[in-house]
């Protein structure tokens, strides 16, 4: 018999743990099996003392994403053979439309830039940078002909993807109609520009005031507004990016209790990182950490509160936000301009051990971490059960995690292209050990055997989750 058993592994799932063999067949899951219980006469895979997790989705990343006059520095080549590296297996990234583009032609242009170079699985959330009538024709276009049933608005950034809450509340009757999610940067732009202003005016232009001009009022005050402005829109469905904060997270737990399809992500950087230790770093060295929304204060009870969002499903998510810019030259066009500096950390390699070292740790539970990087995600856009999941039918995107294992991370190991690590020398109490993407092993033993190319696009079905 041909294919792949997966043998004496722990395979885990929202639902619990068990003693399990996984049974490979082609590019799909055929069983899941009582130990023993699979062929004889074929290749095995021994994954004793081993955590066996469907393959890690990675919902928020930024590929060659054009910004403050740069791109960001990994290519889908480089971003999606790092990301397999970190066991990672599918990532949704962000096609761009800007005012007074068509939708359709950003959607093209970021399959030509995809198209044969991904190592991994991927798809595409849509970018409205200009909302009118165009574009909200165009929702529904990609809804039933693209497979892209998410589409990202800003309450940031002016003049660049900035939406005005007219704005907003069209697109959000559109996605209530045709069934997609609405995906929300939520911080007041408007103000920040002002603090901006304010700040330079006074000579302040360290990185740390790329923090300080974006309190977390103003991401509090814009998640609450795209909340009221979902439920005007009929509960349209609303998913909050890159939450940072404690009260932007107490209103989206308020609307959830309410029964309201609202969900929230949070990124390892707020899990992790700081406003005075990384962005307040000597110098100009804090402008490796200038990320939006950014890092918030150690002495305040964020990173406590999200890890209770997580364990609690008030935030359903944990993405990266990959947007890596390199230190030298990138980082560097806003020396003595914090307002300057590229916005973005890059992590997709390091999502999965970083939220499992929240397991180690005791603040997150074995099931919640799979459920958080893999199987939610995949539900939430419209991937599941093709991914997320270790199940009959189920594509064989397949990570074996060796929790008696050591990762040390730092520039010198990373594969992402950028010339700093935004964790450098974090030690995590586990391992990736085995990726396997569509049945084909892409790291073993240390050793990759991933390709470009191999990487398939994946339209999307409506999530899963709506009411």
């Amino acid at each position: 018999m041909t294919g792949l058993l997966i043998c004496g592994g722990t395979v885990v799932s929202p639902t619990g743990a068990h003693l399990a063999d996984v049974l490979v067949d082609g590019e799909t899951i055929a069983a899941v099996l009582a130990p023993g219980a699979g062929p004889a006469d074929i290749e095995t895979l021994d994954a004793a003392g081993k955590y066996v997790i469907p393959g890690a989705v990675d919902a928020h990343t930024h590929m060659e994403l054009p910004f403050g006059g740069t791109f960001a520095s990994d290519t889908f080549e480089t971003g999606t053979r790092a990301a397999a590296f970190g066991g990672t297996t599918t990532i949704i990234d962000f096609a761009v439309q800007r005012t007074g583009e068509v939708v359709q032609d950003g959607l093209a242009a970021w399959h030509a830039k995809a198209a044969g170079n991904c190592h991994v699985d991927y798809a595409f959330h849509m970018i409205l940078g200009g909302v009118d009538e165009d574009s909200l024709k165009a929702m529904d276009q990609l809804v039933a002909d693209e497979g892209i049933t998410s589409f990202k608005l800003f309450m940031a950034y002016p003049g660049v993807f900035y939406s005005d809450d007219g704005q907003i509340l069209r697109a959000m009757q559109k996605a209530r109609d045709n069934g997609s999610v609405i995906m929300m940067h939520a911080e007041n732009g408007i103000a920040i520009d002002v603090l901006i202003g304010q700040a330079l005016a006074r000579g302040e232009t360290d990185p740390i005031h790329h923090g300080l001009t974006r309190p977390e009022a103003l991401e509090a005050e814009a998640t609450s507004r795209a909340i009221y402005l979902a439920e005007v829109a009929r509960d349209c469905p609303l998913y909050i990016g890159h939450l940072s904060a404690s009260r932007a997270l107490a209103a989206v737990a308020q609307a959830r209790d309410a029964g309201r399809n609202v969900f929230a992500e949070t990124c390892p950087q707020y899990l992790y990182l700081t406003l005075e230790d990384q962005l307040g770093a000597p110098g100009f060295e804090g402008a490796k950490w200038v990320c939006s929304t950014p890092l918030r204060s150690g002495h305040e009870n964020h990173r406590a509160d999200l890890w209770r969002g997580l364990r609690s499903n008030d935030l359903a998510v944990v993405s990266t936000d990959h947007c890596p810019f390199c230190f030298k030259e990138q980082k560097e066009l806003g020396l003595g301009d914090f307002s300057k500096i590229p916005n973005g950390i890059g992590g997709v390699e390091h999502r999965l051990d970083l939220v499992y070292q929240g397991v180690a740790d005791g603040k997150l539970s074995l099931q919640r971490w799979v459920e958080t990087i893999s199987t939610t995600p995949a539900r939430m856009f419209g991937l599941y059960p093709r991914k997320g999941v270790i199940a009959p039918g189920s594509d064989a995107d397949i990570v074996l995690y060796d929790p008696t294992g050591r990762t040390t991370i730092g520039v010198e190991t990373h594969h992402m292209n950028m010339d700093y690590s935004a964790y450098e020398g974090y030690e995590i109490a586990g391992r990736v050990d085995t990726v396997i993407s569509r049945g084909t092993v892409l790291l073993s033993g240390g050793a990759y055997h991933g390709r470009k190319g191999h990487g398939r696009y994946l339209p999307r079905g409506l999530s899963t989750y709506l009411v």
